[in-house]
């Protein structure tokens, strides 16, 4: 994808007749990615710059309406879609604050010293966020600082844990 598209969301659902769409958002707040203006689709490997005409938070999720897209067939061809900005719309994370495509690819090691694999994704849940670490086998771990999750290195492309490698 490359270091300057970060994905907020894809178009997940259709909503109404009028070529609104609903989406999953990424953000925090789910409704956040509504303020991104220009953002970004991506259809058949393909990036194009669309503006968001109206957005709105609905129940859990978001609906948006893009600009070109005004009834249920056009939007349907947005079908999971994924929506990006570009790296420089967004603000500087606080100190200690990282945004989750920032961390997908560092290597997880053990205090030990023991690879466990690199970070594939990241997911939110009621508790805490969760890191899919893939190597040798997939493991989810918690991302949780300063007991499971000890030092942050992006220059190094590290992210040690305090963590049993059998577990």
């Amino acid at each position: 994808m490359g270091d300057d598209w970060v994905v907020l969301g894809r178009v997940s659902g259709l909503f109404g007749l009028e070529g609104w769409v609903r989406v999953f958002s990424h953000t925090d707040p789910r409704a956040g990615i509504i303020r991104y203006k220009p953002v970004f689709l991506q259809q058949q490997g393909q990036w194009r710059e669309v503006a968001v005409e109206a957005g709105r938070a609905h129940g859990e999720g978001v609906v948006l309406k893009f600009a070109g897209c005004d009834d249920r067939d056009q939007a349907m061809t947005l079908m999971q879609a994924h929506i990006a900005v570009r790296r420089s719309q967004l603000p500087p994370p606080n100190p200690g604050e990282y945004y989750w495509t920032d961390l997908q690819g560092l290597r997880v090691v053990t205090l030990d010293g023991v690879e466990l694999g690199t970070i594939a994704s990241l997911f939110a849940t009621g508790a805490n966020d969760v890191m899919v670490v893939r190597g040798k086998r997939e493991r989810l771990l918690p991302f949780v600082r300063n007991q499971v999750v000890v030092e942050i290195n992006l220059e190094q492309g590290l992210l040690r844990v305090d963590w049993d490698p059998d577990f």
